[in-house]
């Protein structure tokens, strides 16, 4: 690559600094042999460059001055013409890409008008009601393509895949049922409106009608058409078609699986349809209907289905017929109650509170249950360790327990001297009741230790309680915060736990 200098523009053409010199060269230098043209193109090569081939060669030989021009006009001249060519190869190049862009959007539209008229094929296929082998391997290609691509599960529905597949249910072939209920199943993964278009068709009938059938005894079809009502109710619009349909006894039946012939998967795929369904209101009778809460609530405890199984229980709770289903079943609360102790499982401990907040809401007779299973210490637990909404259930649950036993020892208290409704946190707290030991009055522990001679057994037995709670939450936080295992609490702790009554209690 040549070497620039600095700008000696006026070498090359009229320098004005130098008369005599230019005058001396004027006649050696070739005007003849140079167009205007490169004239121009010296000038600005000279001025991009920083110098001039002539003015180079004019200072290092001045014997040879004409040489040195030609021979500069001639780089200049090969210089313009490659800088002529660059443009037409820029050109070429983006022409070139062009073209390769253009090949591929061809290539890409060719092979996208291939692959609909192989859909138009299938589904020309499947609408062969006369050959029956050729519809079954057209629901078996259906069932692969809509398997893992999304765009052609909606294009097979535009050319009217649906009805031919749901009317294939009708067939008496196991192996066309079964091809039939998995291409309905892969064309409504993820596409609200295919599924929604089979409901419609009436596919829920029918499969409802292949269980029902004497010959119902494979259990494949029964598997392909759980997990096809899994699917379908996942669509709000489907989940009262379903519920009424007579789907949730079916459902039911697979989830107990009292033949033993369903796999783990088909019940698990019941478990939740159920849960599908159960959120839709108008569901909850017919799920009421069966065996199902029962069911559920001796299911508590397998931590793999639990959340779900207290899923189904929080939206069946909110009903009066649900509430009572709930408590009907043996020991229910106390295995709720249990629940809140799951510290390794907060959804479940979140489900299981919302349960037993409703029901203490709504049942007095509830409420005392929960007592009697010594949801007390669970409570006061899940206010201090659980997750932020199971702290606040946990609260409406001991506001609940608080009312009632304000009310319980207002009742007493209102019996005695002093003919009005006090309620005991007012008693308790009031320091003008304390008198001094000297002058003849009774002193308070005095009066205290009365109260606990005419106390009668039941709240003795609360006071017992209350106490057992209160050590046993003081060691599960001594527990929880890993203390040292000689760790003794301070002395007004040891008095709070030794001397508290039930007044004590948040609730």
């Amino acid at each position: 690559m040549a070497k620039c200098h600095r700008n000696n523009v006026g070498s090359v053409v009229l320098d004005h600094r130098h008369p005599a010199k230019n005058a001396a060269t004027a006649g050696h230098f070739r005007w003849n042999s140079i167009s205007a043209s490169s004239i121009r193109r010296i000038v600005l090569d000279a001025v991009s460059c920083g110098t001039s081939r002539y003015g180079y060669h004019q200072r290092h030989d001045d014997d040879d001055e004409g040489s040195s021009s030609a021979a500069t006009s001639t780089a200049s001249l090969a210089s313009g013409s490659r800088r002529e060519n660059r443009p037409d190869q820029k050109t070429e190049k983006l022409a070139d890409l062009l073209n390769l862009t253009g090949c591929e959007n061809e290539a890409e539209a060719k092979k996208k008008e291939e692959a609909l008229v192989e859909l138009k094929q299938v589904v020309k296929d499947l609408q062969q009601g006369e050959d029956l082998a050729k519809r079954r391997m057209a629901a078996t290609t259906v069932r692969s393509l809509a398997k893992e691509r999304s765009e052609v599960r909606g294009t097979l529905a535009m050319l009217g895949a649906i009805p031919p597949l749901v009317g294939m249910l009708d067939s008496e072939d196991v192996h066309s049922q079964i091809a039939s209920l998995y291409a309905l199943l892969n064309l409504g993964i993820g596409n609200d409106a295919n599924k929604a278009a089979i409901v419609k068709v009436g596919a829920v009938h029918k499969m409802l009608k292949l269980i029902e059938s004497p010959d119902a005894t494979n259990s494949s079809v029964s598997e392909a058409i759980v997990a096809n009502f899994l699917g379908l109710s996942a669509l709000d619009s489907n989940k009262p078609i379903i519920g009424s349909s007579g789907a949730i006894p079916f459902l039911v039946r697979t989830l107990q699986d009292l033949d033993y012939e369903c796999s783990h998967q088909a019940k698990q795929d019941a478990l939740r349809a159920l849960y599908n369904l159960s959120i839709f209101p108008t569901n909850s009778s017919f799920i009421l209907e069966t065996e199902l809460v029962p069911f559920l609530v001796s299911s508590i405890g397998d931590m793999e289905v639990s959340e779900r199984v207290l899923a189904i229980l929080s939206n069946l709770v909110p009903t009066p017929e649900g509430r009572k289903a709930i408590s009907a079943v043996k020991d229910s609360i106390f295995i709720l109650v249990d629940v809140l102790n799951w510290t390794d499982s907060p959804e479940c401990q979140e489900k299981a509170s919302y349960i037993l907040m409703i029901m203490a809401h709504k049942s007095y007779s509830d409420r005392q249950v929960m007592i009697e299973a010594g949801i007390g210490s669970s409570l006061l637990e899940l206010t201090l360790l659980g997750s932020t909404l199971a702290q606040k259930r946990a609260s409406r649950i001991l506001e609940c327990l608080r009312t009632d036993k304000g009310k319980q020892v207002s009742r007493s208290y209102g019996r005695g001297s002093l003919g009005a409704d006090i309620s005991a946190p007012i008693f308790s707290a009031l320091p003008s009741f304390t008198k001094a030991s000297g002058g003849g009055g009774k002193g308070y522990l005095e009066e205290e230790e009365e109260e606990e001679d005419t106390m009668s057994e039941e709240k003795k037995a609360v006071k017992q309680l209350v106490q057992q709670s209160l050590q046993n939450n003081m060691r599960k936080i001594v527990k929880r915060a890993n203390l040292r295992q000689d760790f003794v609490p301070s002395q007004h702790l040891a008095s709070l736990t030794s001397s508290s009554t039930s007044k004590s209690l948040p609730f």
